[in-house]
């Protein structure tokens, strides 16, 4: 079996060297868990008739494993995989990069952030902005009348009244999912990093926006993918590199939200969902739809899953950003084939799931002051974006489109202005931004920074964006 499929993906990267296709080839194996520690590995011989190649070349990438540690040379017996391979480090995935540009910084200068400090590049709302009252009403009811949310573990699909909900919810949107294609995650992250356990062997092509999510970019590294993307605009990915893309590098899967994107608010349009949507059928492309900024939106944008009926599109979502980021809920929303999968890689990764987390996400939802709730963030959110917007213009910071909705700006810097600089000297005044290649796979995003409008109100934070601008 490992010879076969050494000679497949041999055939398929002609333009990297014979000794670094065995070396990459045999890596990949270990890294997939198809050559376990102690394995051994074919003779020199026997890999050299495999692959057609000559046996020094096998012996030179054999002899190059050895000396970075990958596998052990035991004389008069052959090759095997090293019992003790170095701990996998993200950080060492990948080009290195000033730590203010990886996609890391924003997330961990964020929730380090002593109180007091200002975070306009967070991805979450201030607390006040939450529901807190409803949360406190949804634990006393829980504490009162359901013991069983409060020590069980909780069925492995969620909470079925919370599944159900999510149903009708999304039907409200164009999305036809019955509550058993529904599974409750932890999260929206974990809601993706189930899905690529699922679909992904490390060395899958993944394409992405770009810019996208930082956190895309990280959990991708943590997978082990090769990572590309495609530029975005105000109306979705450029749909003619996107097809040149897929048709280059034939991806597995590509990830993207579509009806708020981050970090850029723009909105897909219905025509651009179409065109993705006939370049995924006609190469075998399976999308995942990020969700989670749904309830922000005055009017539903098109959604690439109500279009596709959950055939190559997987919906996911959480309530993070409206409800609570410390009630750790998220779902997946897929057609049935996946369910069992995904279902099976839960129960193994978490077993039996967050149930008091999904129970009072539940009791929040189906209390009528959620709507309220949510109704009145937008409201205010819209107002937030105008007098930032503003605020910002002032400054020559101009954004790239004024959002239909949402919580992020998108903007671009005065005098051609790195903004991975601009963060680092923010930071020292106890400011958090978000630089613009921290989103940017190609690190085209230079003079880009995100601005959170919920997290952008405090007069301090124009005072010292002008200073700095200014010195």
């Amino acid at each position: 079996m490992l010879e076969v499929a050494v000679r497949m993906e041999e055939n398929t990267k002609p333009n990297v060297t014979r000794v670094a296709m065995v070396m990459a080839t045999i890596q990949k194996r270990i890294a997939g868990r198809n050559l376990t520690p102690g394995a051994k590995l074919p003779s020199v011989r026997s890999m050299a008739a495999t692959l057609d190649v000559s046996t020094s070349t096998v012996v030179d990438a054999y002899e190059r494993l050895v000396a970075d540690g990958t596998i052990l040379s035991r004389p008069g017996s052959g090759f095997y995989v090293a019992n003790q391979a170095a701990p996998f480090s993200l950080s060492d995935v990948g080009p290195r990069l000033d730590r203010a540009v990886d996609p890391f910084w924003v997330s961990r200068q964020s929730l380090e952030a002593e109180e007091g400090d200002l975070k306009p590049g967070c991805g979450w709302l201030p607390p006040a902005w939450l529901p807190e009252d409803g949360i406190r009403r949804a634990l006393r009811s829980l504490s009162r009348n359901s013991s069983v949310a409060l020590t069980d573990y909780g069925p492995p699909l969620g909470l079925p009244p919370l599944r159900q909900l999510i149903a009708r919810r999304l039907a409200e949107r164009g999305v036809e999912a019955s509550p058993d294609q529904i599974i409750l995650t932890e999260s929206g992250t974990q809601a993706i990093d189930l899905l690529c356990r699922l679909l992904l062997e490390p060395g899958d092509t993944v394409l992405v926006d770009d810019p996208c999510y930082f956190n895309f970019q990280a959990l991708l590294r943590a997978h082990r993918a090769s990572v590309i993307s495609v530029p975005y605009t105000p109306s979705g990915p450029d749909i003619e590199i996107f097809a040149r893309t897929v048709a280059e590098h034939r991806p597995r899967l590509y990830i993207t939200n579509s009806a708020i994107h981050n970090p850029t608010g723009a909105t897909l349009s219905p025509v651009v969902a179409h065109r993705v949507l006939k370049l995924a059928d006609q190469f075998d492309l399976t999308v995942i739809e990020d969700d989670i900024f749904a309830d922000f939106e005055h009017t539903p944008a098109p959604r690439l899953a109500a279009f596709d009926g959950l055939e190559r599109v997987i919906h996911i979502g959480s309530f993070s950003k409206t409800l609570s980021a410390a009630a750790r809920c998220g779902f997946i929303a897929a057609k049935r084939e996946w369910v069992d999968g995904l279902t099976d890689l839960k129960i193994a990764t978490t077993f039996g799931g967050g149930r008091l987390a999904a129970e009072l996400v539940y009791h929040v939802l189906s209390d009528g002051s959620y709507r309220k709730h949510t109704e009145t963030l937008r409201d205010r959110l819209s107002r937030a974006m105008f007098d930032v917007s503003v605020r910002l213009k002032n400054l020559g910071i101009v954004p790239w489109l004024e959002p239909t909705a949402g919580m992020f700006l998108w903007c671009r810097l005065p005098d051609d202005t790195d903004a991975a600089d601009l963060a680092r000297a923010a930071l020292e005044r106890k400011i958090v931004l978000a630089p613009g290649n921290a989103f940017s796979l190609t690190q085209s995003a230079r003079t880009f920074v995100r601005f959170n409008v919920s997290q952008t109100l405090d007069p301090r934070i124009f005072d010292v964006l002008r200073d700095v601008l200014n010195s």
